[in-house]
């Protein structure tokens, strides 16, 4: 049975088990999402991020990734949590809303109840959600969940993008969506002049090199001349999907429910340069972290302290005066560069006595207002 009454049993289980919509689209490849990685990525617009960039062949055409694939069904599960500012204290981080939690984790328990049901009827089946075996948001577009907005994300009518997304590869021959949404955007272009660095560089392109959301994950150090538009910002950016009418208006038609205990909307600095490295992966190894290198995770940190802290704060001071001497030189460099943002020359003088890495000192040079003393200068 693969008719349209069995799409509606694998919807409403899919449903039941946690998602909040259930499309199906065909397995041909994605050839226009292909064109655009594959165009993009020769422009430089990837930056860092490998993800689908780094094989857009396998990543259109689920055919690879389940031989004789013919058929997705594609799943939605909303990650949209309500959790009010803490009260002002200590320097605090902010964590986009896709990370306050594990939303993975149910979406793909979710899936599974469909692929299972599919295997319990004779078909093969393999669930994908957050691989770059996949191209999440050109299957849930083509199975009719939503449309593309000029912020790059998929949204879904009447709720916005909140969501995270997933699919079902099967060799079940399912009916597909009839058509696709119609785009809901419009004239509007909010999202745009609202990113912070513009990143978003046309309607539905969106240059890596300058998004805040890829440049949290991306190793290496933290470019000098993004560090202020980064703001209070640990891991990730919602500002483009935050000015969304769409998603404004979704929240007015269904609140989203509060964040559970476990969540973290907002993470102090302070701990983050306290945690060890065992500590911090204990913590966020949820998250997408370089290598798995926690030290990522402690620049972003430096960073936002240099835009949130007050220099005369002792335990600021204290956090800076360790991490400008701090054996990773990529702390150093980010501590140095926040100590200098909240007028704590004394630290940045600390440290300087005695660097002599050649990244340390480039990364002063790129921001310091004046010429490195001759004896740093030329180690």
């Amino acid at each position: 049975m693969t008719s349209a009454a069995y799409v509606d049993e694998l919807r409403t289980l899919g449903l039941a088990a946690g998602l909040d919509a259930v499309g199906v689209a065909s397995a041909e490849p994605f050839s226009a999402a292909r064109r655009a990685l594959i165009e993009r990525k020769a422009a430089g617009l990837h930056g860092a991020l490998r993800f689908t960039y780094g094989n857009p062949e396998r990543a259109t055409d689920p055919t690879r990734a389940l031989p004789g694939a013919r058929a997705l069904v594609v799943g939605a599960r909303s990650y949209r949590r309500h959790a009010h500012r803490p009260r002002a204290g200590r320097p605090l981080a902010r964590v986009a809303s896709y990370a306050w939690a594990d939303h993975y984790t149910p979406l793909r328990d979710a899936l599974g109840h469909v692929a299972r049901k599919l295997e319990a009827d004779g078909w093969r089946a393999r669930v994908l959600a957050d691989d770059n075996a996949l191209v999440d948001r050109a299957a849930a577009a083509r199975a009719g969940l939503g449309w593309y907005g000029k912020n790059t994300n998929v949204l879904l009518p009447g709720r916005g993008s909140w969501f995270v997304l997933g699919s079902v590869i099967t060799d079940a021959p399912l009916p597909a969506a009839a058509e696709r949404v119609a785009d809901g955007c419009g004239s509007c272009r909010r999202c745009l002049p609202a990113c912070p660095t513009g990143a978003l560089v046309a309607p539905g392109v969106l240059d890596a090199r300058r998004c805040l959301a890829a440049l949290v994950q991306a190793p290496g150090p933290f470019p000098v001349e993004l560090r202020v538009a980064l703001g209070d910002r640990l891991y990730g950016c919602d500002d483009c999907q935050d000015v969304c009418p769409p998603n404004r208006l979704g929240d007015r038609a269904e609140p989203p429910p509060p964040a559970g205990d476990g969540a973290g909307p907002w993470v102090p600095v302070l701990e983050v340069l306290s945690l060890s490295d065992d500590e911090l992966l204990a913590r966020f190894g949820r998250w997408y972290i370089p290598r798995r290198e926690p030290r990522y995770l402690r620049r972003n940190a430096l960073v936002v302290l240099g835009n949130v802290g007050d220099g005369s704060d002792p335990d600021v001071a204290a956090a800076l005066r360790r991490a400008v001497v701090d054996a990773d030189p990529l702390v150093r460099a980010h501590a140095l560069w926040a100590a200098d943002r909240l007028g704590r020359a004394d630290l940045v003088d600390e440290g300087l006595a005695h660097e002599r890495d050649p990244s340390v000192l480039a990364d002063v040079r790129a921001w310091a207002r004046s010429p490195l003393p001759a004896a740093e200068a030329g180690r």
